[in-house]
This record gives C-alpha cells, structure tokens and sequence, in this order.
C-alpha cells in the first residue's frame, strides 16, 4: 500500500489552508457529483438534495417540510448511504410528545449511578453521530428542547454538569406541519433553512410510479445503487475547513487596510442586492430575520456559490432567501415573493 498523504493522514478539521487549496476544486467536483448522482433515484428533489449538500458543507441544520409520503425520510436515509457513513455515525429518530431523554441521549447508567455518578450510556446515541436525522422535530417536549438547543448551539452534551463536545457535523430534520407555540421558537430559529418537499404526483405522474416501483425492488432485493463512491464525509468536512479557513484570512494592502472575505468574494453589487432585499422582506413582508441568520446566511450564500461556481456570491445564490419562512403560510409566499424581487419572475 502507497503511504498515506498528509491530508488523508489527519482530521480533516484539522487542515491548513495550504492543506486544502490544492485538492478543493477536487472536493468541489466530488461533491458535485455527489449531488447530481443521488438526485437521479428521485423524482423532481433536486432542489432539496441540493441545498442538502450546501447545509452539511456549512454544518448548519436543515428541515424538510411536508406531508407523509413525500420522500423526506428516504433522502435523508439515501445521502447517508450515498455517503457511506457507518451505522455508529448516524443516528436517526422519530420523536413524539412521550419521547423521553433516554432514547435520544442515552439511559442513566446504573452501575454509575450506584456510586453517585448521572452518567447516561450514550453509545449508538445523537452524542455519539456525526449524522443526525430527528423526524417529527417539534413533537419533542421540553426536556429534549433545551437538550437539542444546547447541542445544535454549542456541539455539547452535558455528563455530570460537565460540557463534552459531540461529533455532530450534518443534521436534518423533518416535520409535517409547522407549529406555532411560541416556546418552539428558539428551535424553528436555528434552522435558517427550511425546505418544503412535495407531492409530486400531479405533474411526474408516471415517473413517481415508474421510480416508486424501483425503489420497491431495490429494497426487496436489498440493493443500494444510489451507493456509487462520489463522495465520502471527509469531503464534507475538507469543504466547510476550507471555507471556513477563507472566512478568517484577512490580507492587508500595505496602507494599514485590510481585506477580509466579503470584499474578495461578495461582490458590492451583489452585496447590496442581498442588503435590499432583507430590507423589503423584513419592512414589507413581515419577515422576522435575526442577525444570527444574516450571519449564517452570508456563511450559506459563499457556501453555495462555491460549490455550484467555485467562484463569487452571484444574485443567483441570493435565491437561499426563498428558505426562510418560519410558517406555512411565509414560505409559500417567499416561495413566490424572492424570485420576484430578484427578477427571475
């Protein structure tokens, strides 16, 4: 066997720049390909398994929305295999208002808890994935609301009142409707982007069937196409490395001025589009955007615009701001409303 690489020889979070701009184009293509390979099991999701791929490469969590029976879970379940994640990496529930801590983060484990240790078994837990996938999200009680804010804000869980760090990088989620309790307002907020999934059936009629019976015999005869080696997780995590090393580089230009990532890949055109057009959604469509998301969304567009162009934010990333409605009734009219302003209407 060759010896391995530098880069292929250590974390891939722990990379230096110069570590990944020699192999980030190739990334890039991977993902790419990645992408366009698993929308073809799929009738009409390209958008959501694309906008998939830009939330793990930012490490921001992303929710499906919509009915049963829309494909939500098995886009989920198809980019894991698709990634071949192991089982021990992925964790996957469905949560209902009766969901007790346990089942999420682990039992108390006995034997500790004998000599006076709260210790819970986390093994096969969400502590323990890199890929999380919680169906029916905002069914969850209080006691798993403030668990899963803690982990999705700071990437800790809490043994013994200490902090552990989680190896959580891509996290989905699932609801079919979105409620309105205003004590679920801290979680719907951490999800910058959501994303409705829907029925497809009245206009690719004949595809969804011709797919859905595929699909069927796939899983009858236990085969996983959809598993073609384009992309692995270390090509998620080499991607938001980079990125995020090209957040925090700053170059000076010899007269005491520094450029920083917005001057070299937002162009000022474009970055004044993106300030308009939060100004109109928020005055004149009502839409509450807080200053976490414009931070995040920034993270999204340069994201985006990386991996569909490998170059700078256009006004075609912008388009992310169609995925910002907090309530079924704003995201269908952002739905229609973003393309409008941004002229594609």
């Amino acid at each position: 066997m060759p010896p391995a690489t530098k880069a292929s020889a250590v974390n891939p979070e722990e990379l230096s720049l110069s570590d990944l701009q020699a192999e980030a184009e190739t990334i890039r293509k991977r993902i790419n390909r990645f992408r366009e390979s698993l929308g073809r099991f799929f009738v009409n999701k390209q958008e959501i398994i694309d906008l998939m791929c830009v939330a793990a490469i930012a490490q921001e969590p992303l929710l499906l929305i919509g009915p049963p029976g829309t494909a939500k879970s098995d886009i989920v379940v198809k980019f894991k295999d698709a990634l071949g994640i192991e089982q021990g990496d992925y964790f996957e529930y469905m949560l209902t208002r009766f969901t007790e801590p346990s089942e999420i983060i682990g039992a108390i484990d006995i034997k500790e808890l004998r000599d006076g240790k709260y210790i819970r078994r986390k093994d096969g837990k969400l502590p323990t994935a890199k890929l999380v996938f919680l169906d029916e999200i905002f069914k969850s009680n209080s006691a798993i609301l403030n668990i899963l804010l803690t982990i999705i804000n700071e990437k800790k869980f809490y043994q013994e009142g200490k902090p552990e760090p989680v190896p959580l990088r891509i996290m989905f989620a699932a609801t079919n409707e979105i409620p309105e309790q205003g004590e679920l307002a801290a979680l719907k907020d951490r999800f910058v982007l959501k994303v409705q999934s829907r029925s497809v059936q009245e206009e690719h009629f004949a595809e969804l069937i011709d797919a859905g019976l595929q699909g069927e015999a796939y899983k009858g005869l236990n085969q996983k196409p959809w598993i073609e080696g384009h992309a692995q997780l270390d090509d998620f995590l080499k991607a938001n490395r980079y990125m995020t090393h090209l957040f925090s580089r700053k170059t000076g230009d010899g007269r005491g001025e520094e450029e920083n990532d917005r001057h070299r890949f937002f162009p000022a055109d474009v970055f004044k589009e993106f300030q308009r057009l939060v100004k109109t959604l928020v005055r004149e469509d009502k839409i509450f955007i807080s200053d976490r998301k414009l931070v995040k969304l920034y993270k999204l567009f340069r994201v985006r615009s990386w991996l569909f162009s490998g170059g700078a934010v256009t006004k075609d990333d912008l388009r992310l701001l169609a995925y910002l409605g907090e309530t079924h009734q704003e995201i269908e009219h952002l739905r229609t409303k973003v393309p409008e302003y941004l002229g594609d209407a």
